[in-house]
């Protein structure tokens, strides 16, 4: 086992080269542009947090077989193909602090890709012969793509509340890690009550991520996040630090993000700015996101102790302590 590997990586570093294979395998297509493109986008740097959630949930319950590697592989396709479309409705140009795929072949092959990527996990879901486990992951794509086209009928929206915005990433988020952790806790053999407790643990690890996310984008740069500082306001997105910041800003305050918000762009990003950070609508995002950390941290309880078991209170840890 590799002592380069992060600690929340190093019990299941075996696993995980698997997985890396796996994916390279899986890419593998007759048309050549599927496979570059796809290539490029699994490889762009991230992670890989959804499919090590897998790994740690399974072998934390005691799992000894491989069918969680291609269920590992798999999540990061799903994964992989919601940025390819993200990055098309988005229209961005930066993705960890590269290109994205959209802006350098087109929208077109980059939303075809991401369907084949898509196609390829339902796939591979047949390999890992599990209908519970077919059936969470089709119920976790239909969620995702309720909860992208709910964060898409919600641009320029000003009026959104706190619980449609929990609503609107607990879909297009925290489904998949929710997801990730869960059928990891099925291939495993799991007790109802540990399968509940890492099903919701992975739930509150990806709105923690979200949130996180979200802060950053107002107090960031794109040296460390890979992308600009107030992209989501450029994109009229109303996310929690405006939200929080129009419920207890002045009057004024609010006009003005209300009006950010509405019109989209970066006209009004440093008057944003200002207010979020002196309002302190940063810290009650982290606030929050802390908060889904002890929630996701007191699920853990069900799991026997083991390295597997402290790599997932690493990576909750690490969700509230990251800067990208």
């Amino acid at each position: 086992m590799s002592t380069s590997a992060p600690p929340t990586h190093a019990p299941v570093t075996e696993d995980f080269a698997a997985v890396d294979r796996t994916i390279r395998d899986r890419l593998a297509s007759r048309v050549p542009l599927v496979q570059t493109i796809g290539t490029y986008i699994v490889e762009s740097g991230g992670k890989r947090v959804r499919p090590l959630l897998t790994l740690l949930s399974a072998r934390a319950l005691g799992y000894s077989g491989d069918r969680h590697i291609v269920l590992a592989a798999l999540i990061e396709f799903m994964h992989t193909s919601t940025l390819l479309h993200d990055d098309v409705v988005d229209e961005s140009k930066l993705r960890r602090g590269r290109a994205t795929a959209n802006d350098t072949w087109g929208n077109a092959p980059s939303v075809l890709v991401g369907d084949f990527l898509y196609s390829r996990s339902f796939q591979m879901m047949v390999d890992v012969g599990s209908m519970r486990i077919m059936a969470i992951l089709s119920n976790a794509t239909s969620t995702i793509a309720e909860g992208e086209v709910l964060q898409l009928t919600n641009i320029g929206n000003a009026d959104i509340s706190e619980a449609d915005y929990f609503e609107t990433i607990q879909g297009k988020t925290a489904m998949l890690f929710e997801a990730a952790s869960h059928t990891g806790a099925v291939v495993a053999e799991a007790t109802p009550e540990q399968e509940g407790a890492l099903q919701r643990y992975g739930r509150y690890l990806g709105l923690a991520f979200q949130l996180i996310d979200d802060l950053l984008d107002y107090q960031g740069d794109a040296d460390t996040m890979g992308k600009n500082v107030g992209d989501d306001l450029a994109e009229g997105k109303p996310t929690l630090p405006l939200i929080h910041a129009m419920a207890i800003g002045t009057a004024e305050q609010a006009g003005l993000i209300r009006e950010a918000i509405s019109e989209g762009g970066l006209s009004r990003l440093q008057e944003v700015l200002e207010i979020v950070h002196s309002c302190g609508a940063l810290d009650y995002t982290r606030q929050r996101a802390e908060q889904m950390v002890d929630l996701a941290l007191s699920e853990l309880a069900v799991l026997p102790p083991s390295p597997y078991r402290d790599s997932l209170e690493i990576l909750a840890h690490q969700a509230v302590d990251r800067h990208a």
